[in-house]
């Protein structure tokens, strides 16, 4: 390389990127930015990327459109942490001239932050730790999960996780998704389901979908008002596998008793959405993939990517 190279690392908001790896070998033959917050608008963010050479990109919070492609003359490199990434045109990409790389994937933190919201409601956790905090004691009364029904919609790798810490905790195990069948649900200790049914007679329902033209808004008002009242709906998964409106609908008449999410239509989750304030909802900012082990990962391959990529260039 005649000259340094300049690298980009987006949206790093926990500011660990390079606390997770060793860029040493990389920094002799670059420069290295990390930004810290997050550009929705394109206009802005095409200004920002423009100087650069290789961008780091973490899962899909910032898109990399034919648009953008298409106006980052410098671009020659993007690193998507993870296994792929639905957010970037890979056509436009190659048309670009980019080359595309991924990373490797620690993928159980998705199912324990999905466990752990699950738990959380369950026992009115956030609550009383308010309550704790504001000086009262034993304010709620929590929910058991031995002899409840869970449904599980989508039986993949984080689905049958999910059916194996419910069935630990002693709770009946209803799965469905459009394809699964009889025998693959039995094996991850589940009970095939149909969708109607699922959705009737679980306490608590939770996604594990992969979001595509055909899994968006698949659950609607329609399945949400087939739930119990008591029951609870739980989003780790992707926000637009629920109609969004609906959810909102139903959460603030108290048609469902509740729902814990991770993730959203938009993200960051804007200031004044409803689901900052809903007292029935449990929300958090899309960590479930968010812990040292994975970032490790991550990041210790993207260093090896680049590095890789400046050896064959």
């Amino acid at each position: 390389m005649d000259s340094k190279l300049k690298i980009a690392i987006l949206d790093d908001y926990q500011n660990i990127a390079l606390a997770m790896a060793d860029w040493s070998a990389i920094t002799q033959n670059a420069d290295i930015t990390v930004f810290n917050d997050h550009i929705s608008d394109q206009e802005d963010l095409i200004e920002r990327l423009w100087p650069f050479d290789i961008i780091s990109v973490m899962r899909e919070r910032t898109p990399l459109t034919k648009s953008i492609f298409q106006r980052l003359p410098n671009l020659k490199l993007v690193i998507s942490t993870g296994i792929r990434n639905a957010s970037i045109d890979l056509e436009a990409a190659k048309e670009a001239g980019v080359e595309i790389r991924n990373t490797g994937y620690h993928w159980t933190g998705a199912p324990e932050v999905t466990w752990a919201l699950l738990m959380a409601i369950a026992r009115k956790i956030p609550q009383e730790n308010q309550s704790l905090r504001s000086g009262n004691w034993q304010q709620t009364v929590g929910t058991d999960l031995f002899g409840k029904t869970i449904g599980i919609v989508g039986l993949g790798n984080i689905g049958i996780k999910i059916a194996n810490y419910a069935n630990a905790f002693g709770m009946h195990v209803l799965a469905w998704s459009p394809n699964l069948t009889e025998e693959k649900a039995a094996e991850a200790g589940a009970k095939l389901a149909t969708k109607e049914v699922l959705f009737n007679e679980s306490d608590f329902i939770t996604l594990h979908v992969v979001l595509s033209p055909r899994s968006k808004d698949m659950v609607t008002s329609t399945d949400i008002n087939m739930m119990k009242p008591s029951a609870y709906l739980i989003n780790t998964s992707r926000g637009p596998l629920i109609n969004e409106g609906d959810l909102i609908k139903a959460l603030q008449t108290e048609r469902i008793a509740g729902a814990a999410l991770d993730v959203y239509d938009t993200e960051p989750l804007l200031a004044d959405h409803p689901f900052r304030t809903l007292n029935n909802v449990l929300a958090t900012p899309h960590i479930g993939y968010g812990t040292e082990d994975t970032y490790r990962i991550f990041f210790t391959d993207t260093v090896a990517e680049i590095l890789d990529w400046i050896d064959q260039h």
